[in-house]
């Protein structure tokens, strides 16, 4: 017989944190998955040049997305955490998800601020000019890139940190944390 879920039925995020956090998921994996592929294409061909346009789409839409699930999370707190869970978890996932938050936020900044010193527009969805926030600078531009790209990878190593805990929860542990998050799971 499996263990007992170690939480009540009602310590479950909101459907609005679900949407947020799969519909950001799923952006962030996108935007990865583009920015790998659209920087091994050489030169600047047109394809390229709209993944490029597509990764600065996400990057604004994961932005806008994390800043409204940060408010909708201040607002609508977390569900505790599972009774039986170690200090250590609980520190370890608390600091995971800061960061992956943080994540969301600066990781885009970095982005747009790199396409700024580039001297390259972003102009959301083909349409909306956003504006410039720096000057063009070829020094900054070098370090900014260099900056987003260790954060995606932070990202990505936390992202999987993320996976494989919720799994070893749901799969080992089997104390019902997963289905907070997949509520068909329960």
């Amino acid at each position: 017989m499996p263990p007992t879920p170690s939480f009540g039925p009602h310590d479950s995020y909101t459907r609005t944190a679900i949407a947020f956090h799969w519909l950001i998921a799923l952006l962030i994996v996108c935007g990865f998955a583009l920015g790998w592929v659209m920087t091994d294409i050489p030169g600047f061909t047109p394809t390229k040049l709209r993944y490029f346009s597509w990764h600065k789409w996400i990057g604004v839409t994961v932005f806008a997305l994390a800043v409204l699930r940060i408010l909708w999370r201040a607002t609508h707190g977390a569900p505790p955490l599972p009774r039986r869970m170690s200090a250590w978890q609980r520190a370890a996932a608390n600091l995971t998800h800061f960061a992956l938050y943080a994540l969301m936020i600066v990781i885009p900044v970095s982005g747009y601020l790199y396409s700024s010193a580039a001297n390259v527009p972003v102009v959301y969805l083909g349409l909306i000019p956003l504006p410039r926030l720096i000057a063009p600078d070829p020094v900054l531009k070098v370090v900014l890139k260099d900056v987003h790209i260790t954060l995606n990878y932070v990202l990505l190593v936390l992202v999987c940190v993320h996976v494989l805990a919720a799994l070893k929860h749901q799969l080992i542990d089997r104390d019902g944390l997963l289905a907070r998050m997949l509520p068909f799971l329960r």
